[in-house]
């Protein structure tokens, strides 16, 4: 009976399919090289690389984990790509090598933009970012419907889906992200509540929980240091960087 319990106990949790951080780092910069149109159609190569190409983790592992980056602060694509990083190079080696790879091409190529946006002026260079933002909606547009087949495969979370959309474009801004949230989050718990028992598929992080509580607290403190900081002492770049942060 133990052995039963122990087995159903351990059938939810998707153990790692270790590789290096080296891997990771390969695998994001042909990502990075790759990707175009922004954080939602990042994830629509996130799905199609990782978890239909490469098998790192399965559709609902993968569900789950955009659903809590898009529910935290921050740019959702660049923290599924750290915890991804995490998940297969082994720890936070492999999240930082996830994170400069995807990153860095995009950051080289903006730089040489804004070097060369003076001398790039003119009919041909409006033509040329026009047609750029024509793709870029081309491409966040499939990456929705790849995932939306996956993410709102019943009416249920398809009408949840639908009204997150009103709540977002009728309101817009901060508020209406975050009241998509709350309202989506009270819509799940009642449109869903008949959802099987079958146990999900979590993914088992190697990460302790003294890094966790460690990163929590480095979180708060620069939440709160920086602006203190900035008003002392009239610093600029500090306070640029408590206005991204």
């Amino acid at each position: 009976m133990s052995n039963a319990t122990d087995q159903h106990t351990t059938a939810g949790v998707q153990a790692p399919k270790r590789g290096s951080a080296g891997e990771v780092f390969l695998v994001f910069l042909r990502l990075g090289l790759t990707s175009f149109g922004g954080p939602i159609a990042h994830l629509g190569y996130y799905r199609s690389e990782l978890v239909l190409r490469r098998k790192w983790l399965d559709e609902q592992a993968y569900g789950d984990l955009v659903a809590l980056c898009q529910f935290l602060p921050g740019p959702a694509s660049s923290q599924v790509a750290f915890a991804l990083g995490v998940f297969r190079g082994g720890g936070l080696a492999g999240g930082l090598a996830a994170w400069l790879a995807f990153t860095l091409p995009s950051a080289l190529i903006l730089v040489a933009f804004a070097f060369g946006a003076a001398a790039f002026r003119g009919l041909i260079a409006d033509g040329v970012f026009y047609g750029l933002k024509l793709v870029a909606v081309c491409v966040v547009a499939q990456a929705i419907w790849g995932m939306a087949r996956t993410l709102t495969p019943d009416k249920e979370r398809a009408a949840i889906a639908l009204l997150a959309i009103a709540v977002v474009v009728g309101f817009g801004g901060s508020f209406g992200q975050i009241a998509s949230i709350v309202l989506g989050t009270l819509a799940g718990l009642w449109l869903c509540r008949d959802e099987g028992t079958s146990v999900p598929g979590h993914l088992s992080f190697p990460v302790s929980a003294r890094s966790g509580a460690v990163s929590l607290a480095l979180f708060t403190a620069l939440l709160i240091f920086p602006s203190l900081v900035e008003r002392a002492t009239g610093s600029h770049a500090v306070g640029l960087f408590d206005a991204f942060y």
